[in-house]
Order: C-alpha cells, then sequence, then structure tokens
C-alpha cells in the first residue's frame, strides 16, 4: 500500500510536466498505477502520463508523440496547422521519421509517419516548447516544399493553398522557398507557381 507521504511525493514528481515520462522521474510503475486508478493521472502512452485536471493546449498531441519519438519531426498538414497556414485540420499527427528508423507505436493520438532522408530529414527544423516538451516540426518554407514533394499523397491543391497563404501574409521569402525546393528536389514542380505569385 502507498503511504501518503510516498503517493504525494509521487504526484509532485509527476506534475513537474505536464506530460511525464516515467522513466525520467524515478517513480515506480506501481505507485503510477495506483495514481491512475485513483483519477489523479492518465496514461496517454506506454511510459507517459499526464495529470487529469490540468488543461490540455491546442497541440498537445504533438508533445505525445515528440516524448516517445524524440527524434521524429512534425510535418506537413501537422507543421501547416501548428504555424496556422492554409485551412487544414488534420485528425492524425504527421511525423516525419528518419528512413530505417522505427516508427512510434501509438494509438492515440493517431500518427501518419513520413519516411525523409538524408537533407530532407534534416533541413529545416525548429524546435518549440508546447506543455514543457520540446518539439521538433518543419518550419512554413520546409512544410511547403514537403507538401509539393508529397503533392500526390496530400493533394497538389493543399500545397497550392498554403503556398499563397504564406506568401500573401508574407511569412516566407523566394529564397526560402527555392532553397528548400532544392533540397526536396521540387524547384521544376513548385516553379510555375512560385513564378505566378511574384508576377
Amino acid at each position: 500500500m502507498t503511504t501518503r507521504s510516498g503517493r504525494e511525493r509521487a504526484l509532485r514528481k509527476a506534475t513537474a510536466k505536464p506530460l511525464v515520462d516515467a522513466k525520467a522521474i524515478s517513480v515506480h510503475s506501481q505507485q503510477l498505477t495506483r495514481l491512475v486508478r485513483e483519477g489523479a493521472l492518465e496514461r496517454v502512452a506506454r511510459g507517459t502520463y499526464r495529470i487529469v485536471d490540468r488543461p490540455m493546449s491546442e497541440h498537445q498531441s504533438f508533445a505525445i508523440v515528440s516524448t516517445i519519438a524524440p527524434r521524429s519531426v512534425i510535418c506537413l498538414l501537422s507543421a501547416l496547422a501548428f504555424h496556422e497556414v492554409g485551412t487544414q485540420l488534420p485528425f492524425e499527427v504527421w511525423v516525419a521519421i528518419e528512413r530505417g528508423t522505427r516508427p512510434p507505436r501509438l494509438q492515440n493520438p493517431p500518427v501518419r509517419v513520413m519516411r525523409f532522408s538524408g537533407d530532407a530529414f534534416r533541413s529545416g527544423i525548429e524546435t518549440h516548447t508546447i506543455d514543457g516538451t520540446r518539439v521538433r516540426l518543419y518550419g512554413i518554407a520546409k512544410t511547403i516544399a514537403d507538401l509539393f514533394k508529397f503533392r500526390n499523397r496530400i493533394g497538389v491543391d493543399i500545397a497550392i493553398e498554403a503556398l499563397r497563404d504564406a506568401w500573401q501574409r508574407r511569412l516566407v521569402t523566394i529564397e526560402e522557398i527555392d532553397r528548400y525546393a532544392r533540397v526536396c528536389r521540387v524547384q521544376r514542380v513548385m516553379q510555375p507557381y512560385v513564378e505566378a505569385l511574384v508576377a
């Protein structure tokens, strides 16, 4: 049976951040299980917990995925939603992982895994803190280039909408778009759309 002081100590460690990695806080799994049964904690993924009465942020699903798979990068439609570009609101968290890396195993939130390699994976990564968790995601210009790269899966209309919106709101420059179009090898595909914007 957990003593009151043991329970309080476990709860204090678990409430240090909105999302808690069980290994990082050194609390015995039985104590965490009891706290879940009592309704103080909610298990969001294997080894990851959150405080029940703490409000969830808009992008908490990104923090959950980043806790489970810290080397993954939030990409494509999820990155667009984070940057508030376009009108897409995906129900899945779109993540990029490097080829040869194991995909994150999550049931909730649902995850759509995309495999990137080389500079296409490493370029354009920004780091943000969401709910106390370090989250890696692609910047706007890189996300737009990725949308054109995966236009057959996502739809060219979404890529064009994102490019127009970001350009009209002055969130990207031609130099940034060109740099990431080269990295993603979609310069020729993007060229007519970019020329139409600057004409």
